[in-house]
């Protein structure tokens, strides 16, 4: 009997120490998130050239959707608060976003492939999808409708804009992800 009792206090603390090795990373990355976002930033108003969106998608694809989302949001939400600005509901659910779609589509589809190359083909098809629904289509939403901004006065300079950050994203996403730090990341939760 008492067998067995250790090995059910084994099982919690293991479980312990893996959400708390979790938390902490996501805590890591929010900040990491926050300071790229909000710090090493180029703010032209509706335009703003940041790559705090890269660590929101490595939470995703190292701790799954649901962590993707709660760093975009988290990081959001906090950044909000540092700089003094209102939540903004469209421009939170695009940094929820960056998290969760790339995550979802490597999960659901990455399974499948062997090869290194498709596996890289898929997450940066998947970034792409997430610049287009997240920064293209929600944040210019909440730009036009929460902020006043004029959609036809904007949509030039954002369509440049994710242009550009587009591949730098997929470029730092995919150094980072396939570099030894996935290794120490995902191991150290497990």
């Amino acid at each position: 009997m008492q067998d067995v009792q250790k090995t059910q206090e084994r099982r919690k603390d293991s479980g312990s120490a893996f959400r708390i090795k979790k938390l902490v990373n996501l805590s890591l990355l929010i900040a990491i998130q926050i300071v790229l976002t909000r710090i090493f930033v180029v703010d032209l108003g509706a335009y703003r050239i940041s790559f705090g969106s890269v660590a929101t998608i490595l939470a995703g694809l190292w701790m799954g959707p649901v962590a993707g989302a709660v760093c975009g949001f988290a990081a959001d939400i906090l950044g909000c608060l540092l700089k003094g600005f209102v939540v903004n509901p469209f421009i939170t659910a695009a940094a929820m976003g960056w998290g969760v779609i790339p995550s979802l589509s490597v999960k659901i589809f990455g399974g499948r492939l062997k090869n290194i190359k498709a596996r890289t083909i898929l997450l940066i098809a998947s970034i792409i999808l997430a610049a287009v629904v997240c920064s293209l289509i929600l944040t210019t939403a909440g730009l036009v409708l929460l902020l006043g901004y004029h959609l036809y006065a904007i949509l030039p300079g954002r369509l440049v804009q994710t242009a550009i950050l587009c591949p730098c994203y997929c470029m730092v996403t995919c150094m980072v992800y396939y570099s030894p730090i996935t290794a120490f990341v995902t191991k150290s939760m497990y």
